[in-house]
């Protein structure tokens, strides 16, 4: 990695050198093309400068193939050829810090954040909820807040949305009509959710975003590779959740303007399933989380087939451009190709629309942001080869860097916190405790004296005895 510029990444060579400037990667970027045309390699790539660079990655492996950047490269000839050939005189193997991290648990620590901490906006999204339902949503989240009941996990969510539908008509004037149908229908999208792997994703211990910010003993960047293979089979939560750690990085890190480089670069692969069937309001979210997260020191680089699935307010944000061969066999894809050729600051060498489908795998073509934060003129650029391994880590050295990471003691075991189930049930136990006792005859002192002296009545025959017992029960009733 010496071929490094001290602000710079060098991506691969066109006409000249071309360079990710690392004072512009906080303004976000697009890395495209169609399936099999080397935009992991471009990610990896990327990854592997900025982590050199002192600059932590969140990436998404969605195809299971991301975990080699953790695993020092094999030399090929091939690959010894095309360093050369971008100016890398001196390619070698070389692993980076890294760290696992998997929703299940199963492929790396478990990620985790709190139903309080996720908010109603995103879990209505996650839920797939209409209107009504996400009104009853938000009913539940205030009446939490109100009540300080602590939503950790989806026991928690569950038995207040059933508290709430068994006590909707003393409710009703302050937190509007909650009826049991919408409740039920929540409850049975919370099931759906556990089912696919929403048990393991709501509870504590919650990820600390500052764990993905950090640097090795050396000074590189960690890399944190979200397994994502096996949620993908749940696109809402895959993008939900990195919707969410966009949201989370948005609200706690403090404004700190432009940097000599970012604090953190995100990216959200398979881009398009944060956008596919979104309602406007989180559109919105979106838009505004990347518009302004710039100046929190983060840097968003988008990963998806085709420009088109990137909505206008998001895609004319993204700077900095890694556009990879595109297919024109159908209307939509020639609009993509005319759509991704509109977007660079063109090339008199070349028409960019035509190169974009004569693109071999390797091959992006490339604009980045440089001098005042302009675009450079599109280059056609052979991609540099990374130095680390192209393709997975097998479960042994996965297991090993897992054993190795400083987080695992954190995050690996699960805690169980007492919250708003455990003190529904309790508030529940204490009512069904004091109806019983309303059903009860009074034990009052009288009460319990009287019967001991009825029964003593009883066991009296003499006509003395009975006389001293009513005198006695006489004075009772007059005190």
């Amino acid at each position: 990695m010496q071929a490094e510029e001290p602000s710079s990444i060098l991506i691969g060579k066109g006409e000249g050198p071309q360079r990710l400037w690392l004072p512009y990667a906080n303004r976000h970027g697009l890395i495209a093309g169609a399936t099999g045309t080397g935009k992991t390699v471009s990610l990896q790539v990327l990854a592997e400068g900025l982590s050199s660079q002192g600059v932590p990655v969140f990436l998404a492996d969605v195809k299971g193939d991301l975990g080699g950047v953790s695993q020092p490269g094999d030399i090929k000839p091939k690959l010894q050829d095309r360093a050369a050939a971008v100016g890398v005189t001196d390619y070698a193997p070389m692993s980076f810090p890294t760290t696992f991290w998997d929703v299940f648990g199963r492929q790396g620590h478990p990620i985790r954040t709190t139903i309080t901490d996720m908010g109603p906006l995103l879990l209505a999204r996650l839920l797939d909820l209409n209107d009504t339902q996400e009104g009853v949503l938000n009913a539940a989240f205030k009446f939490a807040d109100d009540e300080g009941l602590l939503l950790l996990d989806l026991d928690d969510l569950r038995t207040l949305l059933a508290f709430m539908a068994d006590n909707a008509g003393p409710l009703a004037g302050t937190y509007g009509n909650i009826t049991k149908a919408s409740v039920g229908a929540i409850q049975r999208q919370l099931l759906v959710l556990s089912q696919q792997g929403g048990e393991a994703f709501f509870g504590e211990p919650a990820l600390e975003i500052a764990d993905l910010m950090r640097t090795d003993t050396n000074g590189r960047g960690r890399i944190n590779i979200l397994a994502a293979d096996q949620l993908m089979t749940n696109p809402r939560l895959y993008a939900t959740l990195l919707l969410w750690l966009l949201s989370e990085l948005f609200e706690e890190l403090q404004e700190v303007g432009d940097l000599p480089k970012p604090r953190l670069v995100f990216f959200f692969d398979e881009a398009h399933l944060l956008f596919d069937d979104a309602p406007k309001a989180l559109v919105e979210k979106v838009e505004q989380v990347v518009r302004l997260i710039r100046s929190k020191g983060v840097g968003v680089f988008f990963v998806t087939q085709n420009p088109l699935d990137i909505p206008d307010a998001v895609l004319g944000q993204l700077g900095n451009r890694i556009q990879h061969s595109l297919r024109a066999f159908t209307p939509r894809d020639q609009k993509a190709v005319r759509a991704a050729a509109d977007t660079f600051r063109a090339n008199p060498l070349f028409d960019t629309a035509t190169v974009i489908t004569e693109l071999a795998v390797g091959e992006a073509l490339v604009s980045t942001l440089e001098g005042r934060g302009t675009p450079s003129v599109v280059q056609r650029t052979l991609v540099r080869p990374p130095a680390s391994r192209i393709g997975p880590a097998t479960a042994p050295e996965r297991a090993a860097v897992m054993g190795a990471s400083p987080v695992g003691v954190r995050y690996d075991k699960a805690i169980n916190r007492d919250s708003a189930h455990e003190e529904l049930r309790r508030r529940a136990e204490r009512t069904t405790s004091g109806e019983a006792a309303a059903k009860r005859p009074a034990r009052t002192a009288e009460g319990v004296g009287l019967a001991m002296f009825k029964s003593l009545v009883r066991s009296v025959g003499s006509a003395v005895g009975r006389e001293i017992v009513r005198g006695i029960l006489g004075s009772m009733r007059r005190r």
